[in-house]
């Protein structure tokens, strides 16, 4: 994944960790698993630069947390725009789902985006 601003090695380390996860995470997971010495502050600041650029997505949660899952993830699986995730209560993750979301509205409705979770237990858990 080509990073289109210049490079830091706090960048760099969010960037790996994410991509070599198959799952996405919270910003209090990935504080957790990084392996260079980088604040809260700048791991918001990385997470979201990488969203504006499109090499992140967001995901919410019920749980009120944003996760994050790198881009190149959905691209390779040929995900839909619109798809499903599955939160896992247990290592606290969230995964892609190669399902895309079927939905129907009344006319004169624009769909901008869409957030489908299901939550439980993931099978790497289970």
């Amino acid at each position: 994944m080509k990073i289109k601003r210049r490079n830091t090695p706090a960048k760099e380390a969010v960037l790996n960790l994410l991509t070599n996860k198959a799952k996405a995470m919270s910003q209090d997971s990935i504080e957790k698993n990084i392996n260079v010495d980088i604040d809260r502050a700048t791991i918001y600041r990385v997470l979201n630069r990488f969203c504006e650029d499109g090499i992140l997505h967001r995901i919410v949660a019920e749980d009120g947390k944003q996760y994050f899952a790198v881009c190149i993830k959905c691209e390779e699986k040929k995900l839909a725009d619109h798809h499903f995730h599955f939160r896992c209560t247990k290592c606290e993750t969230i995964e892609c789902l190669p399902f895309e979301v079927q939905f129907s509205l009344e006319k004169g409705y624009s769909v901008e985006s869409v957030n489908c979770i299901l939550t439980g237990i993931c099978k790497d858990c289970a």
